[in-house]
């Protein structure tokens, strides 16, 4: 079988050097915060081209630290894409805020600056962007609609690690930036992790008093804070990665460059919209009739396809009782598929995937 993603091989090729990161921590005896994790969060905001960048437990919690951080609560709205990970929305309801949904672009399946503007009211605090699948949002535009109203504009840049415009990178076009680690990503830990990035000191410095029980000395609380900071073995792991990242990127682009040169004009098959170094390709995710079937025939074929994501927010239970008509989210729900995709797929197997699509997508209508 042809895995979606071989998160070991990760390990496999850099065995060496995250043996070695791992000693170091392990023979230092400091397992929580310290210096690890401050060198981690240094090259990371390097990276990203901020000024400050905050580890944290995960994803979630860097998108529910920055909304508290930014004091955002009961009584406020939050715009979110409609087509997304549900821990986008989970994070504005953390906060006691209102997620209020926004249909994407069916191209890029990424929300755009008209249609968050159609969105923004009274209530409205901030937006939340998603580079959905690795492929940056029309940042510019969002972050001058955002200054316009006086909002902030936050990256949910868990799929985005590396990605670049010409403004910068993933992580430094908003107001303030969330990742996520988790090992599937395209800079993963061994386990669960996150990061915000930002270069507002007075954000990171709240980001960090949250994360450590609203504490910055022991035993004395200033807010009442949560118990999420990156873990020191993470970080020691993430540091060896964050090396070969934009490496790694190019792997992928190359892949997906293979799929859509040979996967054009395939009956019932739609392609991701054209992209350049502002996707990193997390995912390669296609939109097809006959979805699920698709997915089991490739199955059977020995290919691990994937669906990223079969039930939209607004149809999960953790929000039906919102009853939201949102056709793109529904629509993108039924048609989105996603092939094998990595740093570590080599040609052959990204060939025997296009060979498999293509002859079970012969002669189908479009």
């Amino acid at each position: 079988m042809i895995a979606s993603l071989d998160v070991g091989a990760a390990y496999r090729e850099l065995r060496e050097p995250i043996d070695a990161a791992m000693r170091r921590v392990l023979e230092s005896g400091w397992f929580v915060l310290g210096p690890e994790v401050e060198a981690f969060e240094e090259e990371f905001a390097c990276l990203c081209g901020t000024t400050e960048a905050v580890g944290v437990g995960s994803g979630l919690d860097a998108l529910t630290l920055v909304l508290r951080a930014l004091e955002i609560g009961r009584g406020d709205e939050v715009l979110v894409p409609s087509n997304t990970f549900v821990a986008t929305w989970l994070a504005v309801s953390a906060v006691g805020a209102r997620p209020v949904p926004v249909e994407p672009d069916v191209a890029t399946h990424n929300v755009t600056a008209d249609a968050v503007a159609g969105a923004i009211g009274p209530r409205t605090r901030a937006v939340v962007c998603v580079h959905l699948y690795g492929r940056l949002c029309e940042t510019r535009e969002l972050r001058a609609l955002c200054d316009e109203h006086g909002i902030a504009l936050v990256e949910d840049a868990a799929q985005a690690h590396g990605a670049r415009n010409e403004d910068g990178r993933a992580g430094a076009l908003g107001h303030a930036a969330a990742f996520s680690f988790y090992p599937a990503k395209n800079l993963g830990a061994l386990g669960d992790g996150g990061a915000v990035t930002t270069s507002d000191p007075l954000l990171a410095d709240r980001v960090r008093l949250l994360r450590n029980y609203g504490s910055r000395r022991r035993y004395e609380f200033e807010a009442a804070g949560v118990n999420s900071r990156l873990d020191p073995l993470q970080a020691a792991v993430l540091r060896v990665k964050l090396t070969v990242l934009d490496e790694w990127n190019e792997r992928r682009r190359a892949l997906a460059e293979r799929y859509r040169a040979q996967l054009a004009g395939v009956p019932g098959i739609a392609l991701p919209a054209p992209s350049g170094a502002d996707h990193v390709h997390h995912l390669f995710v296609v939109r097809c009739e006959r979805r699920d079937e698709l997915r089991d025939e490739l199955r059977g074929a020995g290919v691990d396809a994937q669906i990223h994501y079969p039930i939209a927010p607004h149809r999960s239970g953790a929000y039906a009782e919102l009853d939201l008509d949102l056709p793109v989210a529904d629509r993108l729900a039924s048609e989105v598929l996603t092939l094998p995709l990595g740093p570590h797929l080599d040609e052959e197997d990204a060939d025997v995937v296009i060979g498999a699509v293509r002859r079970l997508r012969a002669g189908a209508a479009v």
